[in-house]
């Protein structure tokens, strides 16, 4: 990044409380990415960070404001596939698969600042020998590593055919999560429909039932599975 870069102490602060920067010392923010080729962009709501077709190099870095990455059919119908917002990463896996053409959009949600690394600086030590290049490979493999997990636990929700079954699997892997009956979830009504592929008025209409049921109980995002 150049000298007069526009990298402000609020945007030092969410790299430095990012999973990606874990274990490196604010102080050296400035000058490990200038070795990783980093590059803060701005996009206004509704903007396209991403394309279909895109072949990525770079890791997107969200500094301010929220992405959407969405996933497109031939026939135009939209679904979400994650919501991210500052100190999470986006394009990563398309970045390690350079060739591979990019299979969604990403979408600025809000107005957004994304700071772009180079994913090839980024993963091989470079002539200077900096040494938060071993710590940030083992970040971004833990990061990776997280994700798969994560995304291991969806296909376990999608597995299943209906509503019902879809929520009780959701609701059982957040509890051995917390290791409690009682948890609350990071997501509202919306967001969970859209994170188990259901409309969003029949998976309530489902809970309700297994609220009146007595399998469960919920008030908000805080939900308690019952004996």
């Amino acid at each position: 990044m150049e000298k007069n870069d526009n990298l402000n102490e609020t945007f030092l602060e969410v790299l430095a409380e990012s999973p990606l920067f874990r274990e490196i010392e604010k102080k050296e923010l400035r000058a490990m990415l200038v070795c990783l080729g980093g590059q803060i962009k701005e996009y206004k709501k509704g903007t396209s960070i991403f394309r279909w077709g895109d072949k990525i190099s770079k890791i997107g870095f969200v500094l301010k404001g929220n992405v959407h990455v969405l996933h497109e059919t031939y026939w135009g119908k939209e679904s979400l596939l994650g919501r991210i917002g500052p100190g999470d990463l986006f394009g990563e896996v398309y970045a390690c698969l350079p060739d591979l053409e990019f299979d969604g959009t990403v979408v600025a949600q809000t107005d957004c600042s994304i700071l772009f690394l180079n994913l090839n600086r980024t993963i091989t030590t470079c002539s200077s020998a900096c040494h938060f290049h071993t710590q940030m490979i083992s970040n971004l493999l833990q990061i990776l590593a997280q994700k798969n997990i994560a995304f291991s636990r969806k296909l376990d929700c999608l597995s299943h055919h209906t509503i019902r079954a879809r929520l009780l699997e959701y609701f059982s892997k957040q509890a051995q999560i917390c290791g409690n009956s009682s948890f609350s979830i990071p997501l509202n009504r919306q967001q969970l429909a859209d994170y188990l592929c259901v409309d969003r008025s029949a998976m309530t209409v489902e809970l309700y039932k297994l609220k009146d049921e007595g399998i469960l109980d919920f008030d908000k995002n805080k939900f308690t599975l019952l004996e």
